[in-house]
């Protein structure tokens, strides 16, 4: 069985940590002890430590956004696995298109991230998804497909089955632009079908899937309620408490209406 997960990636905001505490506080006031449906945020790496004591008492996961696949040594500007569990972490958000894209991250050097996250105990969300120009290019399996072969590379389906996994199209990440619900599903159940022939049908039933990509309350419903959506990887809406709860609470509605 999956359980819906949320996450807020809450990027390089906000940008003082009296607000970033505000946030957090608000959020966890709004989850409370609610576990049927599993949230996290993913601050910025400077407010990690004080997110931890925020969250203290909590089922909310802390997560970070970015890490280094080794384990400490000289790479200025780096964070480890080991600093990150250090800091509280329970989460590594891996490959998100931010990174691909803006730094150059290939899915090789997301798949040694990955792997360092795993022998640290974080529970990692690696991100795939295409642009614009190669959906229109009716090339989104074929990208999907190749990042998925390359990040996970190496991975036992044991080691599978500890991995997140979020759909973002980067045609839909901070632009307004959400992919249907029935796009969404579509590459969602390529994604399942393409785990079930790396790592078996068991290990391809238990990954959660998200869909990240201008997920807002009044559109987290329907996207949320496809039988191979398991949750979201918020960005702008993880902003802002009551949207961000908001989507939490949409999560819980499809529970209530049977979703398992």
């Amino acid at each position: 069985m999956r359980t819906l997960f949320v996450a807020g990636n809450w990027k390089m905001n906000p940008t003082t940590l009296e607000a970033a505490v505000k946030l957090a506080e608000e959020v966890k006031a709004g989850v409370g002890q609610a576990v049927n449906v599993r949230v996290a945020i993913c601050p910025p790496s400077l407010y990690l430590y004080r997110m931890d004591e925020v969250l203290a008492g909590s089922p909310i996961g802390l997560g970070a956004q970015n890490m280094n696949a080794k384990p400490e040594g000289a790479f200025t500007g780096e964070l480890s696995g080991p600093m990150l569990v250090d800091a509280g972490c329970t989460h590594v958000i891996l490959g998100h298109s931010e990174r691909r894209h803006g730094h150059g991250e290939t899915d090789d050097l997301v798949n040694g991230k990955l792997i360092a996250a795993l022998e640290s105990r974080l529970l990692p969300i690696v991100c795939v998804g295409e642009t614009r120009l190669e959906r229109e290019s009716d090339m989104t399996e074929d990208v999907v497909g190749r990042q998925l072969e390359h990040s996970l590379a190496g991975l036992t389906p044991e080691q599978m089955g500890g991995v997140v996994l979020a759909y973002e199209p980067v045609w839909a990440i901070g632009t307004g632009l959400t992919a249907s619900p029935t796009q969404a599903q579509a590459v969602h159940a390529f994604i399942r079908r393409h785990l079930a022939a790396k790592f078996g049908e068991a290990t391809a039933s238990r990954v959660v899937v998200q869909y990240g990509g201008s997920v807002k309350p009044d559109n987290a419903a329907e996207l949320l309620a496809c039988p191979d959506i398991d949750g979201a990887l918020v960005g702008g809406a993880s902003l802002k408490a009551a949207d961000f709860l908001g989507i939490f609470h949409a999560g819980q509605s499809v529970v209530a209406q049977g979703k398992a």
